[in-house]
């Protein structure tokens, strides 16, 4: 009798100093409601709100989503025009003692969010950069980062990593929780979009930028539709 095998989604990531690593994600959370600042943390729910999305009971909040939907795509299928990406930060444990850092845009079914967050994150992927940064060697100054994004090449989203819950605090959370291990991928939660933006485009892009290098991780996308339904 033959054994089915899971499939994993395999990431690759390049890094400063020239190598490359590969990892097999086992585990992809989703942290929401994120922001170090309440108000923030206050002016996203309302901006879901406005969409119809109910408050999240606890803050911050973690929601778990399929291994496979992490991606580093340049193509996001979706079925109608009421999804959009969000910019985040993600880590990703290689071993019990090495993290990465690197961008990532949590794309996100809108219509769906209102019936429940934690479907709305299964139902399109969250893509991340092709680079990454150790942990351990951006963590002295990663208050400093920039993360910025473009939907149809307006800037939607621009801050610095001291609006979010630090790295090192999902670090202890995933500790806690027994997930600190090879093939843990944990997005951060977004910033604050900007007011009277249109999130649903059909082009995103998102950066970290670390101003005391001018280094630079993106990743960037296209949303395609999917044909309509038959039946």
């Amino acid at each position: 009798m033959s054994t089915a095998r899971t499939q994993l989604a395999t990431l690759v990531f390049g890094l400063p100093d020239g190598s490359t690593t590969e990892v097999a994600v086992t585990t992809l959370l989703n942290g929401g409601y994120a922001g170090r600042s309440q108000d923030d943390v206050a002016a996203h729910v309302r901006e879901l709100a406005e969409l119809g999305v109910p408050a999240p009971s606890v803050t911050p909040s973690l929601y778990p989503v399929s291994p496979y939907l992490a991606q580093q795509t340049s193509t996001v299928p979706a079925q109608h025009g009421r999804t959009s990406g969000e910019a985040e930060w993600a880590l990703i444990v290689t071993s019990d003692s090495d993290v990465l850092l690197t961008v990532a845009c949590d794309h996100t079914d809108r219509a769906l969010e209102v019936h429940g967050v934690a479907w709305s994150k299964n139902a399109g992927p969250d893509v991340l950069g092709r680079k990454a940064w150790r942990l351990s060697e951006v963590a002295d100054r990663i208050d400093a980062i920039e993360l910025t994004a473009w939907a149809d090449g307006v800037e939607i989203q621009r801050g610095t990593l001291a609006e979010l819950l630090t790295p090192r605090y999902w670090v202890e959370r995933l500790r806690e929780l027994g997930l600190l291990k090879p093939g843990t991928v944990l997005l951060s939660g977004t910033i604050p979009m900007h007011h009277g933006v249109d999130q649903f485009a059909s082009k995103w892009r998102v950066e970290l930028r670390d101003p005391a290098t001018g280094d630079v991780i993106d990743c960037d996308y296209e949303v395609t539709r999917l044909p309509d339904p038959i039946g």
